[in-house]
């Protein structure tokens, strides 16, 4: 320390260094940008660490007596620029302490202070002399402090140019593998149209990002019923550090909005969960109400540097939060609405929620994406593709990560062209290869194709990044069942089931591992636990289908009516429509005709959906209905020119369909080549080696009949309780019996006679199937 009477001309805090000669303050060595009267701020409570510097006095300093100034506030701006600089927090301060109404008190420990002379003190306080070691002992004591601090992962120092937080430039303040969990905005305003908002527009705002990872609503409502609390709750910082520990996330983001004035301050503090510290915080303050959402934007880019993503990806990835969304902050709130409506999938409701949002702001490319898959699930295919058509061509108004979702949109329910979906899906894992819904999409897009090893990897990636996740585990317990690999698929669920993840949508799955098994206690389980929730319908169809398996069509009509009638009840009409479409083509392969053209038109007046249109065409092409196939192909081909599926499987299946009633073999074997690459995509699996073995069995071709109906054999879990699972044991033993192995014939024969056991005595197809079997003998 410099002897009394003389003036030290650099004063050391941290990794910051203020000289008293230039006006310049740097932090570890670099320069940081400090308005004149933030400066005055800072020197005068560095003169006198520890001590409260009050309000008057920081007055009289800095605006002299006769300067007209409004000094509530130019002393409010002065201070919130001055903590920018220090990346410190008014609420977990490192540096600057406020005490309400009184003054600031600077509170780390500095080293090379001053010896003021008392005319150029504020309050002419005086300081100790400290020997040259003490000085010495402050700053390794502070790195000690530090440290313990760094060793549970949470060090938060100063921003460091390259966007990192760290001691030494070794220790982030938050890694790549890290999650985070965003509290419900704290509004203090009185307005309710920052309720809800706010926490919306910070989500899309740090998504945004390729660095953080936001655990997602469906593992927020799941954490909060293991904590006892509605899934709807709000929240607060509280209950949010809860959830944060609960699912093994890094960090809370906590957030307010206040108004001073006519003015709107935001604040976002991140906080470790673990220990409550502060990681880092972020304060911007809008003019007037109109322009929230843009000092809404610029915190939360603040906050993603602050929080360690690098300069390169925040360049990249910041599209300003009003264009990539809306200005309006009743759109933004209706949408926000909207979104938990379509989330607890009360479709019904938030149609209204989004078509409001739109009238507010007709340019809110999120609201018609939004509407468009709300659409889609109240079977409303046109409505919904008119509204997926308006998003896309709205997409350069959005951020990076929402262009991909609404382009694979576009694809998966507009155009259908699954090549160009999977691309789309490659390309978002690369940009955002933390993001669980990407690789979510990119197994769907795989699997939609008829990729199942490449859909499981994706889903097993989906599922190691949300663990926690009911949607990522049940689409990896699907892969597993379609790959005949049941036990691991029950283990996936009963896995995320012990970790208190649970949903109703685990339970068809479970239905189906016990069918595979053989367990009607347990399936007769799982739907007594679905009866009255939103996947009764699905159940009910389920169950119908295992009736038909067993070959009891009666049971099996009353339990479609039932689907449909639950189907309509909680406004799926596309879901019914389907359940229609497939009671058709199940009386057809079992050699009945005479309700088709009922249930067929009765289908298509419910939904004309592609997979609708599509079944419905391949029953009628079945039960030679030539006239009304054709011109359902042709309105196929038109309505779906791209589409993936429609161009090289349902309109093959159904030209080969056509052919097989006019008794041309080998043009239906032809009319399916197009379709073997798509064999195992999940909508009607395996429905191509089905017609093409019926093809070699017309042809008298037992061998390559018999390879056919045993690759069906061989991937139950594609096929699990569809008509086409036990209908291939009997033309197993029709082709067996073509190649003159009567004893293998007679096997398959048998095992289908056993599966139908209990079977309704007058269909058709038993009635044959019983006289082959007997002339075999």
């Amino acid at each position: 320390m410099e002897p009394s009477g003389t003036s030290t001309e650099q004063i050391r805090f941290g990794v910051y260094e203020l000289d008293l000669r230039t006006g310049e303050l740097r932090k570890s060595g670099v320069r940081v940008r400090l308005q004149d009267q933030s400066f005055q701020i800072l020197q005068a409570l560095l003169k006198n660490p520890g001590e409260v510097v009050t309000r008057e006095e920081l007055r009289k300093t800095i605006w002299p007596a006769d300067t007209f100034v409004d000094f509530d506030h130019g002393l409010y701006s002065a201070m919130t620029r001055l903590r920018e600089a220090l990346n410190d927090s008014a609420e977990t301060p490192r540096y600057i302490e406020t005490l309400s109404r009184r003054g600031y008190r600077f509170v780390a420990p500095v080293d090379g202070i001053p010896v003021i002379k008392p005319q150029t003190s504020i309050g002419a306080k005086q300081t100790q002399q400290q020997t040259a070691s003490e000085p010495k002992l402050g700053r390794k004591s502070a790195r000690l402090r530090w440290t313990v601090v760094a060793s549970a992962t949470i060090l938060a120092i100063g921003l460091a140019v390259s966007g990192w937080l760290s001691f030494s430039r070794k220790t982030h303040v938050l890694t790549d593998k890290d999650t985070i969990v965003l509290a419900d905005f704290t509004n203090t305003t009185g307005d309710p149209v920052f309720d809800g908002t706010l926490t919306q527009g910070l989500s899309v705002q740090l998504e945004q990002s390729p660095f953080l990872s936001i655990i997602s609503d469906e593992q927020v409502q799941q954490a909060l019923q293991t904590m006892g609390q509605k899934p709807d709750s709000r929240l607060t910082p509280g209950v949010a550090r809860e959830l944060c520990q609960r699912t093994g996330s890094a960090a809370v983001i906590d957030s307010s909005i206040a108004q001073i004035g006519a003015q709107y301050l935001l604040t976002l503090k991140a906080v470790n969960c673990a220990n409550g510290e502060s990681l880092a915080s972020a304060e911007a303050q809008a003019n007037d109400k109109n322009h929230v959402l843009d000092a809404l934007g610029k915190t939360a880019s603040e906050m993603r540097s602050k929080l360690g993503e690098s300069l390169s990806t925040l360049q990249r990835f910041d599209v300003p939060l009003e264009q990539a969304t809306t200005s309006s902050l009743e759109a933004w709130q209706a949408y926000g609405l909207a979104g938990r409506k379509l989330h607890a999938m009360d479709f019904s409701t938030a149609l209204p929620l989004w078509q409001r949002a739109i009238s507010l702001d007709p340019n809110f490319a999120l609201a018609y994406a939004g509407l468009g898959l709300t659409y889609l699930n109240l079977g409303e295919t046109d409505l919904a593709a008119e509204n997926l058509k308006k998003a896309y061509e709205l997409r350069d108004r959005v951020s990076e990560r929402e262009k991909f979702l609404i382009s694979e949109a576009y694809d998966s329910a507009v155009t259908g062209d699954l090549e160009n979906k999977i691309q789309i899906c490659e390309l978002w894992v690369q940009t955002y290869p933390r993001d669980p819904g990407a690789f979510n999409e990119l197994g769907a897009a795989y699997g939609m194709s008829g990729q199942p090893e490449k859909s499981l990897a994706a889903f097993i990636e989906a599922a190691r990044l949300a663990p926690r996740s009911a949607m990522w585990n049940s689409n990896l317990a699907i892969n597993y069942i379609f790959l005949n690999r049941s036990d691991e698929a029950r283990a996936t669920i009963q896995q995320a089931q012990s970790q208190d993840v649970d949903t109703p949508y685990f339970r068809p799955l479970l239905y189906q591992i016990d069918f595979l098994r053989n367990d009607a206690a347990g399936m007769a389980n799982q739907v007594a636990k679905s009866m009255g929730g939103p996947i009764e319908d699905r159940m009910l169809a389920i169950e119908s289908d295992t009736a038909a398996y067993s070959g009891q069509l009666s049971k099996a009509d009353t339990l479609t009516k039932r689907a449909v009638d639950s189907a309509v009840r909680w406004h799926v009409k596309q879901n019914a429509a389907g359940y229609l479409a497939e009671a058709a083509l199940r009386d057809v392969l079992f050699g009945d005709t005479s309700r088709v053209k009922h249930l067929a038109a009765t289908a298509l007046q419910t939904s004309t959906d592609r997979d609708t249109e599509a079944v419905v065409a391949l029953a009628l092409a079945l039960s030679n209905n030539r006239q009304q196939v054709q011109r359902l192909a042709d309105d196929l081909a038109t309505r779906f020119p791209e589409d993936t599926l429609t161009r090289f499987y349902y309109v093959p299946m159904i030209h080969a369909a056509v052919a097989l009633e006019d008794g041309q073999d080998s043009k239906a074997i032809d009319a399916l080549q197009p379709a073997t690459r798509y064999e195992f995509v999940p909508q009607k699996s395996l429905y191509g080696s089905y017609l093409r073995g019926t093809a070699h069995l017309a042809a008298r071709q037992g061998a390559p009949a018999a390879a056919d109906f045993q690759k069906i054999l061989d991937h139950r879990g594609m096929v699990t309780n569809d008509s086409i699972g036990v209908l291939a044991h009997m033309q197993l033993g029709r082709a067996y019996a073509l190649t003159g192995d009567t004893a293998k014939a007679k096997t398959a024969y048998q095992d289908f006679l056993t599966l139908w056991k209990d079977a309704d005595p007058d269909i058709p197809i038993l009635k044959q199937a019983k006289a082959e079997y007997a002339k075999l003998n």
